[in-house]
C-alpha cells in the first residue's frame, strides 16, 4: 500500500513542470524577482513563488531568461477578414477602407477558411489565449470549434435603414445559432452603420439576458461630423452604396453621445478604437449608468487613419481598458505584444505593468473569463508567455514573445 501511494505521488510529480525566470509578472501582484511558476500537464498553475520557496526536488525546473507573463487577451479581432491581408493600401482613411472591405468580401469559402485558420495559429504562436472576435456570418465557426484559443464571437449587425431593422436582427439570431454551443452575442457594428430602430432591438435583446456588446467607436472625424451636421465622408459612402439616408437628421451631438442612451445598462459594452474620443466624451459617459469598457487597437488606427487615440486621456480615470489587434485587413500581424510596443513607443510614460493589465486581466474581465485567464494564480490556466529583449521593465523594438505553454 505504501509503495502504491509512492507511485501515485511520483506520477503527480512527473506531470508537473516549473519555469524559473528573471522576473515573473503575475499581474495581480507585484513582479517577483527570480520567480518560479509551476504548472501541471494541463497548464493549470500549481504555484507562483520566488526561488526561496521550497520546491519538490523531483519536479523539473526550466530556467529561462526574460519575464514570464500570463497569456494575452485579444478583445477585438475579425478572423473572417484574414484573407484580405496586404490587399488594402494603408493610410487611405476609414471611408476608403470600408469601401475596400465591401469590394473584397466576396471571396471563395476555402480561401476565407484557410486564412482564418492561419490567423488562429498566428495568434496562438503570439501568446494569445482568448479572443473577442467579430463575425458577420458563420464561416469561422468550424475554425473556432477546433481552436486551442477561447473565442467569444460578436455577431455584428450593419443596417442604417430603419425598415430593415427587424430582418437584419432576425438574420443575426440565425447566425448566432450556427455557432452553438460556442459563446456568442448580438452587437451593433458602429453608430454610422446602425439605425436607431436596430439599436433599440439590440437593447431589447440585451435587457433580456446575457449579451456582451462590442461597438466600433469614433474611428475618424467624419463619424462625428456625420452625426453633428450630416456632412463628410459618410454621405459619400452611402451615395457610393446607393443607399438613401434622407430620413436621417443631424443629431447636434457627436456619434458616441448620440448612441449612449440607446445602449443597455444590463450588459458590459466594449467601445473599440476611440480614435477621436475626447475628455468630454469620457465625462459624458460617466453620467450614464452603462458598463463601458474601452479597447485600443493602435496598429490598426495607424494603418487606416495614420493617427492614434489620445490614450493618455483614459489613464487614471478608473476605466477598464483592453487591447485588440483588429483584422489582418488593417494590420500586418495579430499580436497583442506588438500593440503594447506601439503604445509604449508613442506614450513612453505608460509602464509595461499597466499595459500588461490592459492586455491580460482587463480583457479577461470583459469577456467574463477572469476565473481562468488573465493572471498568474494557483488554480488558473492562463497560459505562460516569456518576454525577452526588454530594457529593464521597458518594452523595446527587439522585445519578443515566446509561448511557454
Amino acid at each position: 500500500m505504501i509503495g502504491f501511494k509512492k507511485n501515485i505521488a511520483d506520477a503527480k510529480l512527473y506531470l508537473m513542470k516549473s519555469f524559473k525566470a528573471d522576473y515573473v509578472f503575475p499581474v495581480c501582484a507585484d513582479p517577483i524577482k527570480n520567480g518560479i511558476v509551476t504548472v501541471d500537464d494541463n497548464g493549470k498553475i500549481i504555484s507562483v513563488s520566488d526561488d526561496k520557496a521550497p520546491l519538490t526536488p523531483d519536479s523539473p525546473i526550466e530556467e529561462v531568461n526574460g519575464i514570464i507573463v500570463p497569456g494575452f487577451i485579444n478583445t477585438h479581432c475579425h478572423t473572417e477578414l484574414s484573407h484580405m491581408k496586404d490587399k488594402i493600401a494603408a493610410g487611405g482613411g476609414l471611408v476608403s477602407f470600408i469601401k475596400d472591405i465591401i469590394s473584397l468580401r466576396a471571396a471563395e469559402q476555402p480561401e476565407v477558411l484557410a486564412a482564418a485558420e492561419a490567423a488562429d495559429l498566428e495568434m496562438y504562436n503570439n501568446g494569445i489565449v482568448a479572443v473577442g472576435d467579430v463575425s458577420n456570418n458563420a464561416v469561422t465557426a468550424a475554425v473556432k470549434a477546433k481552436s486551442k484559443l477561447y473565442y467569444h464571437t460578436f455577431i455584428e449587425i450593419l443596417g442604417f435603414l430603419p425598415d430593415k431593422a427587424t430582418e437584419l436582427f432576425d438574420n443575426a439570431l440565425a447566425t448566432a445559432g450556427e455557432f452553438k454551443p460556442q459563446s456568442t452575442s448580438i452587437t451593433a457594428h458602429a453608430p454610422y452603420s446602425v439605425s436607431k430602430d436596430l439599436f433599440k432591438l439590440i437593447k431589447q435583446h440585451s435587457d433580456g439576458g446575457a449579451n456582451l456588446l462590442s461597438i466600433h467607436n469614433q474611428e475618424c472625424e467624419d463619424e462625428n461630423k456625420f452625426y453633428r451636421y450630416k456632412l463628410g465622408g459618410f454621405i459619400d459612402l452611402y451615395a457610393h452604396l446607393g443607399v438613401d439616408i434622407g430620413y436621417f437628421r443631424p443629431q447636434a451631438r457627436n456619434s458616441l453621445q448620440s448612441i449612449i442612451p440607446l445602449l443597455t445598462n444590463k450588459q458590459k459594452i466594449l467601445l473599440v478604437h476611440n480614435t477621436c474620443t475626447n475628455l468630454k466624451d469620457i465625462y459624458f459617459i460617466k453620467r450614464f449608468d452603462r458598463k463601458i469598457n474601452w479597447c485600443f487597437c493602435p496598429n490598426a488606427n495607424l494603418y487606416i487613419e495614420k493617427r492614434l487615440p489620445k490614450i493618455e486621456l483614459f489613464v487614471n480615470q478608473g476605466l477598464n481598458i483592453t487591447l485588440g489587434t483588429d483584422s489582418l485587413a488593417s494590420n500586418t500581424k495579430l499580436c497583442i505584444l506588438s500593440e503594447m510596443k506601439t503604445i509604449q513607443q508613442y506614450f513612453p510614460n505608460l509602464t509595461t505593468e499597466l499595459l500588461l493589465q490592459w492586455g491580460t486581466i482587463n480583457g479577461a474581465k470583459f469577456l467574463g473569463i477572469e476565473g481562468e485567464k488573465g493572471t498568474l494564480e494557483a488554480g488558473k490556466t492562463p497560459g505562460l508567455n516569456l518576454l525577452t529583449g526588454m530594457d529593464g521593465f521597458k518594452l523595446t523594438p527587439d522585445t519578443k514573445v515566446t509561448r511557454l505553454i
